[in-house]
C-alpha cells in the first residue's frame, strides 16, 4: 500500500478504540459513567462521515437555484483502468476537466440547449463488488442561462442533452488530454499498455458510457439523492454480512442483470485490498463545482435565482456545532443520561491514547 492507503488503514482500524484516546462522561444525577473513544475523522472511514454529509447537503441546498435537476454519470472504459490507477491524482483531475468541458460544449450548442449551465461533480472509483470503476456523478440544472443573461432556458421535462453525442465528445476530449500528457511523459505508462495508436483504436471502437437518469423535482430531492453519494466510502458496514474464518461476505448488486441482492465471499486480505484501492490521494478534492454552480460565478447564480423566481431554501444547520446537529438528527440531547433519563453526562476523565 502507498502512504495514503497505510494512513487510512491504521486510522480505520483504530477508530473509536482505546488507541485513539477518549474521555469518560459522568452523569451529574445518578453518577452513571460512559466511555467515549475518539473517532479517527479520516475521510475514508464510513463511521466518521455522516454529520459532514448532512452539513454539506444543507449548505449546498441553500445555494442551488430552485429548479429541476438531472443526474448524469460519466464512465471510462476498462482499457484505461490501469493507467488511471498508477496516475491517480493527474488522471482523476483530467477526468473532472473532461466531463465539465464536454458538458459545456454540448449545452452551449444552439441545436441542443444553447445556454450556459453548471454542475456539481463527484468522483467515485468503485463498483458494487469493490472493483476498480472510476466514474463521475454530475447533478445538472434542467436548463441554463442565455448568453445575454436575460433569460432562463428550460429543457424538456425528461430530456437534457443527447447522451450519444455527449459520450462521443467526452471520449474525444478526455483522450486528447491523456494523449498530450502521454507524449510529454507526464503520465506513467503500464508495462503491458499497447502503443498510443493501438490504445486509441481500442478506445474509439467502444461506445463510452454516459448515463442520464430522469429529472428530479428540485434541490431538496436532488441533494437527498446526491447526499447518499457525497461522503460515502467504498462500502458501508450494513453491506458487510459476515466476518468469519478469515473470510468476509458482502452484499452487492449486479446492475447489468437486475437489482437483486447477492452475496460475495472473499479472503479478508482480498477484501482489504479491494477497499484500499479506493483511498484517494491526500488532499484531492472529490467534489467540484462547474459553470453556473461554481463559486466564481456567484453573480450569475444569483441572476438564475432571480429569473427562475422560486423561493430559495434557507440553511437549517449553518453555524451549528456537531452536537447541535446531532440533536436535530436523533431528536434528543446526546448528553442526556441513558440510565436515569434526568441527568446530563459531563466530562469526568480524559483518556490518553494507548
Amino acid at each position: 500500500m502507498c502512504p495514503d492507503q497505510m494512513k487510512a488503514f491504521y486510522a480505520i482500524r483504530q477508530c473509536r478504540t482505546a488507541a485513539m484516546g477518549g474521555h469518560v462522561n459522568r452523569c451529574d444525577n445518578c453518577h452513571h459513567t460512559r466511555i467515549a473513544y475518539n473517532s479517527c475523522r479520516n475521510r475514508n472511514c464510513n463511521k466518521c462521515q455522516y454529520i459532514k454529509q448532512l452539513i454539506w447537503v444543507d449548505k449546498l441546498e441553500a445555494q442551488l437555484p430552485v429548479c429541476r435537476y438531472f443526474h448524469m454519470v460519466f464512465t471510462i472504459p476498462s482499457e484505461l483502468h490501469k493507467l488511471f490507477y498508477i496516475n491517480q491524482r493527474l488522471c482523476y483531475d483530467l477526468l473532472f476537466k473532461a466531463t465539465a468541458q464536454s458538458l459545456q460544449k454540448v449545452s452551449s450548442n444552439p441545436k441542443f440547449l444553447g445556454a450556459q449551465t453548471g454542475a456539481v461533480a463527484l468522483l467515485h472509483t468503485w463498483g458494487q463488488a469493490l472493483t476498480y470503476h472510476p466514474h463521475i456523478h454530475m447533478i445538472i440544472p434542467a436548463g441554463g442561462l442565455s448568453d445575454d443573461g436575460a433569460e432562463w432556458i428550460n429543457t424538456r421535462k425528461n430530456f437534457f442533452l443527447p447522451v450519444k453525442i455527449l459520450s462521443k465528445i467526452f471520449r474525444g476530449v478526455l483522450w486528447s488530454m491523456l494523449e498530450k500528457h502521454l507524449v510529454s511523459d507526464k503520465i506513467k505508462i503500464p508495462d503491458d499498455m499497447p502503443s498510443f495508436v493501438a490504445l486509441k483504436k481500442q478506445l474509439y471502437q467502444k461506445n463510452w458510457n454516459v448515463y442520464a437518469k430522469k429529472s428530479l423535482a428540485g434541490p431538496q430531492s436532488v441533494l437527498r439523492y446526491l447526499g447518499r453519494y457525497t461522503h460515502r466510502v467504498a462500502i458501508s458496514n450494513s453491506r458487510i454480512k459476515a466476518v468469519e474464518n478469515g473470510k468476509v461476505t458482502i452484499a452487492w448488486k449486479d446492475y447489468r442483470i437486475d437489482l437483486k441482492n447477492r452475496l460475495l465471499t472473499m479472503e479478508a486480505e482480498e477484501f482489504i485490498g479491494r477497499f484500499m484501492r479506493h483511498v484517494l490521494p491526500s488532499g484531492f478534492y472529490k467534489i467540484r463545482y462547474y459553470g453556473l454552480l461554481a463559486s466564481a460565478n456567484t453573480s450569475k447564480k444569483q441572476q438564475c435565482v432571480a429569473l427562475i423566481n422560486q423561493p430559495v431554501y434557507t440553511s437549517l444547520l449553518a453555524g451549528m456545532s456537531t452536537k447541535q446537529v446531532l440533536v436535530i438528527v436523533i431528536g434528543k440531547d446526546p448528553d442526556q443520561c441513558s440510565k436515569c433519563k434526568k441527568g446530563k453526562m459531563l466530562p469526568h476523565t480524559i483518556l490518553d491514547p494507548v
